[in-house]
């Protein structure tokens, strides 16, 4: 568990806050399980949800807090998803995180000194805008990777095409739910049912609401595009079939006169001259031979191939 006093910057605490000092506490789901109370916190630290229980970005208006989880499409080097609960009062802050993501962001912060206000409005702010910070650029990546696979479409390289279209649909599935939830968290912390922020913080989340708004109108962009790369990939298909069917008709429409000429001689009736006629075998082949060239003559004046 660390406590920070809460100012231009995040110093770190060796001494219990005093009363009404602005505190940052980070700990783990099991610690919190551990702990009953802080001080400041007396019967409000149970509101904080553990990490492990997050499942969705949301906030929470009780009567002496503000509670709620962020969830966040991205993952550590382990693997691990970067989500984490969070409670907000006055004058202090709980975060609480187990994949180790939040303090390092937090120390990043730290190092930055990007706030003024020294309370816990401003530093949450701070905290969602360095999650979404590289956000717009990662949406450009997933761009590109469709517009790969778009060229590929067109240049008829088709193998491996439905899982890679299925995993970027799910990705970018991701991220717009993940901004359209954060969107109601900023929107929900900018009404202010606890007057616990300042008009300076009131702007900053209005600030990031709006932020938000932009990248789940990018995220619903690429989530059109993939359905645009995946009906281009159908009509590819379908232009391929059609090329198959297209020779096959050929085929057909070729072979159904000699089709009939072998019906017809198969019948061997005897009054058939062309069965004892000398030259009667050399004669059918001419004419089928000829039956073949006249129908490839007519397809090709009638560019059907």
């Amino acid at each position: 568990m660390y406590t920070y006093q809460i100012g231009h910057t995040l110093t770190l605490m060796n001494r219990l806050p005093d009363a009404g000092e602005p505190v940052l506490t980070l700990l783990t789901s099991e610690e919190l399980a551990k702990i009953s109370d802080l001080p400041g916190l007396e019967g409000v630290l149970h509101h904080t949800p553990p990490a492990r229980d997050v499942r969705v970005c949301k906030a929470e208006v009780r009567r002496d807090c503000l509670c709620g989880t962020v969830l966040t499409p991205r993952t550590t080097r382990e693997g691990a998803p970067i989500a984490f609960g969070y409670l907000l009062t006055g004058n202090q802050m709980v975060l609480c995180d187990d994949s180790g993501a939040v303090h390092t962001l937090l120390l990043r912060l730290a190092k930055e000194k990007r706030w003024q206000e020294n309370g816990p409005g401003r530093l949450f702010y701070e905290l969602l805008e360095l999650l979404i910070f590289r956000d717009l650029h990662h949406l450009e990546e997933l761009e590109d990777r469709l517009a790969q696979l778009e060229d590929q479409v067109l240049l008829g390289e088709l193998e491996g095409f439905n899982p890679k279209i299925t995993a970027l649909r799910k990705e970018t599935m991701g991220w717009f739910r993940y901004y359209s939830q954060l969107g109601d968290l900023a929107s929900e912390l900018e009404e202010n049912e606890n007057n616990f922020f300042s008009r300076g913080e009131l702007r900053s989340f209005h600030m990031l609401e709006s932020r938000l708004s932009r990248l789940r109108d990018e995220a619903q962009l690429l989530r059109e595009y993939c359905l645009q790369v995946r009906e281009l990939f159908q009509a590819e298909i379908d232009i391929r079939q059609n090329r198959i069917m297209k020779i096959l008709t050929v085929v057909t429409t070729i072979f159904l006169p000699l089709t009939l000429v072998a019906g017809w001689y198969g019948m061997n009736f005897t009054g058939m001259p062309e069965l004892t006629w000398k030259y009667g075998y050399p004669a059918v082949i001419g004419a089928s031979a000829l039956i073949v060239l006249v129908c490839l003559w007519v397809m090709k004046k009638k560019k059907f191939w």
